[in-house]
């Protein structure tokens, strides 16, 4: 896996790019009572607003970490958003991206810089 600056995580799942928020994020948020999730052929650039999350803390963009088109959502999580706060790191991610060039993954960092990044 790997992890961005905005605290999203990066994992490669077939062809596709499955991205969620850290545990730190959602710890940040709080319990999380909303989601806005894009549709599955959207094509999105690096730094795009791609899903709205809602706690009773915030609300905050997550954007797109690589340019692609989505492939998959997470539909569950509009159902049941606190899923998020549960297991943000598994079951709970939100997109899944069809990235166009993932030569972007190289910049992002592995999960000891990631810990060493949040402190």
């Amino acid at each position: 896996m790997k992890y961005t600056e905005e605290h999203e995580w990066l994992r490669v799942e077939g062809g596709d790019i499955v991205v969620g928020i850290t545990a730190h994020a959602a710890e940040q948020l709080g319990d999380v009572v909303f989601l806005e999730l894009p549709e599955v052929g959207d094509t999105v650039s690096v730094d795009d607003e791609v899903v709205v999350i809602e706690s009773v803390k915030a609300a905050s963009d997550i954007l797109s970490p690589l340019d692609g088109e989505i492939s998959e959502v997470n539909d569950a999580l509009v159902d049941n958003p606190n899923a998020v706060n549960d297991d943000p790191e598994g079951e709970a991610w939100l997109f899944k991206i069809k990235a166009s060039d993932l030569s972007p993954m190289d910049d992002y960092m592995s999960e000891a810089k990631y810990k060493d990044f949040i402190g």
